[in-house]
């Protein structure tokens, strides 16, 4: 028996199943002592938990480290403590937690936007405090003896970041999408991924599976000898992957700049470790998550010389504070918002602060003088033809390359006036989906509309990847879509000039564009905008590169 869902991350894993633990509910009979005592344990667990996520924060990098901080935030918040007393005179601490969880995923419910995305980490610190409280086990991923295949409803950022890639080497979730948290983490850990496999077994019938991140398959106990090829075949094509050694190019020679995305040193540090040509999205918001107050042109030019460092001579691409949203910074906070991820984040904060940009750009170019690096720096959240030609001109006083991400239809539909008045422009997929379909990139109802294989988003990038030709342009794309060496190719038959992914999806990328021509290319680009849907467009650039 198989299944299918979205393929996220390629390769083939097969091995015995593992479920996710059940989350751990407070007894109907907890005893209730006195509402300093309940207060005091719920304060005590929350600490140890949200020592934990720390240290294992500690242990990771990029976006599994930023999930576990966060996370780790959430559980020492003291307005969690606020709602916990409210229910402490009556109940015991597990319960006086699951009232006090429940309230609160309500009001974030109704705020929408980032609140309501942070309902599914909320959650997770109630499910861990009230385990904590209880005595009882963490719930979560299990830890299995041997290499084991996951299955879950759906899986708390903070599981998905502790993951650990050698014990568990094959995921398949029921909800989810390409651009999801799992996603974007199975993605760094390099471990083969599908999401939105609606039908998934989660009872425990299914011994074995074998997920296939690259077609989307789960089958349920598969034929041993099958399962066999499929991995064999998946380790020769992992092996020809960490054999590339780059440069990006086509069989026939057509050049492709493929880079890493980071987001701060010690990430830059390993990406760099990989044939990369440079990092072509340095986040840089990122390292300042945890500041409540603006960090001073001294402070960030310190931060972004250690990642120029480490990119050596190669080309950095720089974009600036995209704050706001999902990625809230203390010292940009513009206020409470009816729907965030449409409100002032990215380049508009800069309207209302325009020292954060001027400061971050100072840096930015005290940073480049001290560095060998090439330099470029992109604005995010361009929607108008006038915010890109300020923007470009406060670049380039300082001396650098100047650039804006294309993350808006509007932008993608202005692309030609936009590449008049800077020197490339970056494509972010992961946002220009969600405003193409009207569809939140967290919503797992919502992952079929913000698949990067949907024809509607491929003729955006078409029409700026034209735009570039016609104005001798680069043309780059940055955003989860570079990651899939498949979609890759169609990329850069659409005519996209560099690609820039997880440091750990580098080698697989380089390495498939290594085995087509560019007319095998294009003719998948052809084949992915003729499609009716993500899945059909998949088995038609198959069809297309055999």
């Amino acid at each position: 028996m198989s299944s299918s869902g979205t393929p996220v991350v390629p390769g083939v894993g097969t091995g015995p199943v593992v479920v996710t633990a059940e989350r751990v509910e407070a007894p109907a009979d907890e005893p209730h002592v006195d509402r300093d005592t309940t207060v005091a344990a719920v304060t005590t667990a929350c600490a140890t938990v949200a020592d934990r996520l720390t240290a294992r924060a500690g242990h990771a990098s990029g976006a599994a480290a930023e999930v576990l901080q966060a996370t780790a935030a959430m559980a020492r918040d003291r307005g969690l403590a606020t709602f916990v007393g409210r229910h402490a005179d009556t109940s015991g601490p597990a319960t006086a937690m699951t009232a006090a969880v429940a309230q609160l995923a309500t009001m974030f419910e109704s705020a929408g936007g980032l609140m309501a995305e942070r309902v599914t980490d909320l959650y997770d610190v109630r499910d861990r405090v009230v385990a904590e409280v209880l005595g009882l086990p963490e719930p979560g991923v299990p830890s299995p003896d041997v290499p084991s295949v996951l299955f879950a409803d759906d899986l708390a950022p903070a599981d998905t970041a502790g993951l650990d890639p050698v014990r568990i080497i094959a995921i398949a979730i029921r909800l989810g999408g390409a651009t999801s948290h799992t996603a974007i983490i199975a993605r760094q850990l390099g471990i083969p991924c599908v999401v939105g496999v609606r039908d998934l077994p989660l009872d425990g019938s299914a011994a074995t599976a074998l997920v296939d991140g690259t077609t989307g398959e789960v089958v349920l106990d598969p034929d041993a000898a099958d399962a066999a090829a499929r991995a064999a075949a998946d380790a020769e094509r992992r092996a020809a992957s960490a054999a590339w050694t780059g440069p990006g190019a086509t069989l026939d020679g057509h050049a492709v700049q493929v880079m890493a995305n980071v987001q701060d040193a010690a990430g830059a540090v390993r990406a760099a470790a990989e044939p990369v040509e440079g990092f072509g999205l340095y986040r840089t918001e990122l390292s300042f998550l945890d500041r409540a107050s603006e960090p001073t042109v001294d402070e960030q030019a310190e931060i972004y010389r250690a990642v120029l460092d480490a990119a050596g001579d190669h080309k950095v691409v720089v974009r600036t504070l995209d704050a706001g949203s999902d990625k809230p910074l203390a010292f940009a906070d513009m206020g409470t918002e009816p729907n965030p991820a449409l409100g002032v984040r990215g380049l508009r904060i800069a309207t209302e602060r325009p020292e954060l940009l001027d400061h971050q750009l100072d840096a930015i170019a005290a940073a480049s003088a001290q560095s060998s690096a090439d330099v470029w720096v992109m604005a995010p959240m361009v929607s108008v033809v006038s915010e890109a030609v300020d923007v470009a001109a406060r670049i380039r006083e300082r001396g650098l390359t100047a650039g804006v991400m294309i993350e808006t239809p509007s932008a993608a539909l202005l692309a030609d006036r936009l590449l008049q008045h800077v020197d490339f422009v970056s494509i972010g997929t992961n946002d220009l989906s969600q405003y193409t379909f009207a569809a939140d990139r967290m919503a797992a109802s919502l992952s079929h509309l913000t698949d990067p294989w949907q024809p509607a988003l491929l003729t955006l990038v078409a029409s700026v990847a034209g735009a570039g030709e016609r104005a001798g342009k680069p043309v780059g794309v940055c955003g989860e879509a570079a990651a899939d060496p498949l979609l890759a190719c169609v990329l850069v038959g659409l005519g996209v000039t560099s690609l820039s992914c997880a440091a750990s999806a580098v080698r697989s990328v380089g390495a498939m564009l290594a085995t087509v021509t560019l007319e095998q290319c294009r003719a998948a680009a052809e084949a992915a905008l003729a499609a009716d849907d993500p899945a059909d467009g998949r088995a038609r650039v198959r069809a297309a590169l055999a």
